[in-house]
This record gives C-alpha cells, sequence and structure tokens, in this order.
C-alpha cells in the first residue's frame, strides 16, 4: 500500500513540474511576437481592391470629350431624356476648336453644376462638380441638351445663340463678327478680334476674346 502511494505521490510531481515546463516556454501575454520570434515582423501591405473595367475616369471638365467635331451633322434631338433629368445650364464652356487661314470655329459646351452627385450618376467617375449634361457620345446627350438649352432665337436650331461684338450673328464684316456653322448650332465661324459669345436658355452665357 505504501508503495503504491508513493508511486502515485511521484507521478503527481512529474506531471506538475512538467506543466511548469510547457507554461515556462510559452509567452505570456505581455511578451509581444517580436520578443519570442526574436526576429522582427513586418506587416504585408494591404491587398489593394479591384478597379471595375468601366471605372476608368473620363477627362476633365471641358476636356476634349465635350467638344463636338466640325462639320459634324445637326444631332437627333427627338430621342428622350430619361432619370437622370439634368438640372438647369449653370455654365457655357467656349473654347476655339480649329484654327482656319481667315477665320476660327468655336464650340459652346452647355454644363451644369456644381453637382458631383448628378455628374457621377451619368458616368463621370473622376471626381468633377461640373459637367455635361451627358458624357459625349451618350445616346441622350442631343435630347438632354435640348431639354436644357433650349433654341437659336435667330435660326430656331437647337443650341445656343452666338454674337460677336455685341451683334447677331450676319456673316464677316470686317470687325469681331461671326457666322452660324451649317450643320450645328454648337458650332460657330468668328473672325476678326473681340468678343464672342453663346448664351443658352435662362440667359447663361459663355464668351472668349479672339485677340
Amino acid at each position: 500500500m505504501m508503495r503504491r502511494l508513493l508511486g502515485l505521490a511521484l507521478t503527481v510531481v512529474f506531471a506538475a513540474g512538467a506543466c511548469k515546463a510547457v507554461r515556462e516556454e510559452l509567452p505570456t501575454q505581455s511578451e509581444s511576437p517580436e520578443e519570442v520570434a526574436g526576429v522582427p515582423l513586418i506587416p504585408l501591405p494591404p491587398t489593394p481592391s479591384p478597379v471595375p473595367a468601366d471605372a476608368s475616369p473620363l477627362p476633365a471638365e471641358g476636356g476634349d470629350d465635350e467638344a463636338r467635331e466640325e462639320g459634324r451633322a445637326g444631332e437627333d434631338t427627338s430621342g428622350s431624356c430619361d432619370d437622370p433629368v439634368p438640372p438647369q445650364i449653370s455654365r457655357v464652356k467656349v473654347k476655339v476648336l480649329s484654327t482656319q487661314p481667315s477665320r476660327v470655329v468655336l464650340d459652346a459646351t452647355p454644363l451644369v453644376g456644381p453637382n458631383g452627385v448628378y455628374c457621377a450618376q451619368i458616368g463621370y467617375t473622376d471626381g468633377r462638380s461640373f459637367c455635361a449634361v451627358r458624357p459625349a457620345g451618350h445616346p441622350e446627350r442631343a435630347a438632354c441638351e435640348a431639354l436644357r438649352v433650349g433654341s437659336a432665337s435667330d435660326t430656331g436650331r437647337v443650341g445656343p445663340t452666338w454674337s460677336a461684338g455685341g451683334q447677331g450673328c450676319r456673316g464677316e464684316t470686317g470687325g469681331a463678327s461671326c457666322e452660324n456653322h451649317p450643320d450645328n448650332q454648337y458650332l460657330v465661324f468668328a473672325y476678326g478680334s473681340g468678343r464672342v459669345r453663346a448664351c443658352v436658355a435662362g440667359g447663361m452665357c459663355g464668351q472668349v476674346v479672339l485677340p
């Protein structure tokens, strides 16, 4: 009996010693991984999120994506302008589209904004707050512009009313003057030096001053 009890006591003592040795080998909660491993750990860089194929940003506001090609036939405005319906025109960007021997061709692009939410809804992903009513090439571009731009007072075509030197477009007169483009009301031929303006419904105008 005494031998059995003695053997049992030795077993308990041995087991307790083994557990203590294991505990001493394990790191305590206050020990850092660097202390345990002996080698500093370098965190891995975060994995970048995939970029959707259709999320490439469009050019910055007023860029060449807005301009129309000279000689392009009048755009069909009979289509629909679905949601989101564009807000009122707040800017008209006028730029020199091309230079010819005796005249320049100007382009007018009506813009809405500042409204970053609307611009993002219609497809602009570069964070712009001013944008065209629809991106260039969009099937609703002409109809949405017609909805907000109105018709020129002199030609009756959808698009801005152009003027040069404070006068309507009557062709070249020797000073600042203009001539409506035969196919597209958003384009105009400008002559001489001075101010050329493009105005849309609501009285919003844009201009350039030719040297």
